[in-house]
């Protein structure tokens, strides 16, 4: 499970209402099971997101490792897209914060 923090005043993006309809514009089918919001896309078996606390975006992933180059190419581009959508942050804004996380010890 990973779980990234969002920018202040992008909280209400990970709210369930919001986060059904950012997966259901990137992914396509959105699902509920069990309180999580369940999609796949291309290399993605399965991606399931819940909001785990007030600025907390949690989100699980299967993937399938034998899907071509370019399946690979739009499957991270459209999780980057969604990750961007919910939390506020790019990838490479997302990339700095843990690297600061890590370098901290948390």
């Amino acid at each position: 499970m990973s779980e990234y923090e969002v920018r202040r005043g992008h909280q209400e993006n990970i709210s369930p209402e919001k986060l059904k309809a950012h997966m259901k514009d990137v992914f396509g089918d959105v699902d509920k099971r069990d309180d999580k919001l369940v999609s796949s896309f291309g290399a993605l078996k399965e991606l399931r997101a819940w909001q785990g606390g007030r600025n907390m975006l949690c989100v699980e992933t299967d993937m399938d490792p034998s899907v071509d180059d370019e399946v690979a190419q739009k499957t991270i581009k459209a999780y980057n897209t969604f990750l961007e959508r919910a939390t506020g942050y790019t990838a490479k804004e997302r990339g700095k914060r843990a690297q600061k996380k890590a370098k901290k010890g948390k």
